[in-house]
């Protein structure tokens, strides 16, 4: 009997070696204390769920991105919510937190009490919002667009001219 037991504990390590490699190439779900403090690497993608419990960065999240500070690099597909969203790159869908930072392009909605947008493209939600170039509208108290607004600022709302 024991060596039954010892030769199906060795099948199982051999197994779990075989398939670890594969496994680390997709990621579903990142759990992150702050990065590096966290089940994936800073350069893997996420492709369904990310928790930041401080911090955390990802190259791209898909579905779900919830934290105190979310930062991507290349993508977020999705809601991303928390205290300050960063995205360096696309982000479609919503982001909702007190701050939002895209130095890329956004693609749905932006609500905070801060918006900030490279280049926006949907709407932005907030006390304060800022685009370089929008095409879509800002409500808030002011509406920044650097280029192609309606008014370079506004209060109550302003949109992209055509």
């Amino acid at each position: 009997m024991k060596s039954v037991r010892k030769g199906w504990w060795m099948a199982m390590c051999v197994t779990l070696l075989g398939v670890l490699p594969a496994a680390a190439a997709d990621k579903a779900i990142n759990l992150s204390l702050f990065t590096p403090v966290s089940l994936a690497k800073p350069d893997d993608s996420v492709s369904a769920f990310r928790f930041n419990l401080i911090y955390g960065k990802n190259t791209s999240v898909g579905v779900v991105d919830v934290g105190f500070v979310n930062h991507t690099t290349t993508s977020s597909n999705g809601l991303m919510w928390g205290a300050v969203n960063y995205t360096e790159g696309t982000v479609n869908g919503l982001q909702v937190a007190p701050i939002n930072i895209n130095k890329g392009t956004t693609k749905g909605v932006q609500f905070a009490s801060v918006n900030y947008a490279e280049n926006g493209g949907g709407l932005q939600l907030a006390v304060v919002n800022y685009a370089r170039k929008l095409d879509g509208v800002q409500i808030g108290v002011i509406n920044i667009i650097k280029e192609g607004g309606m008014f370079p600022i506004m209060v109550i709302a302003n949109w992209t001219k055509k």
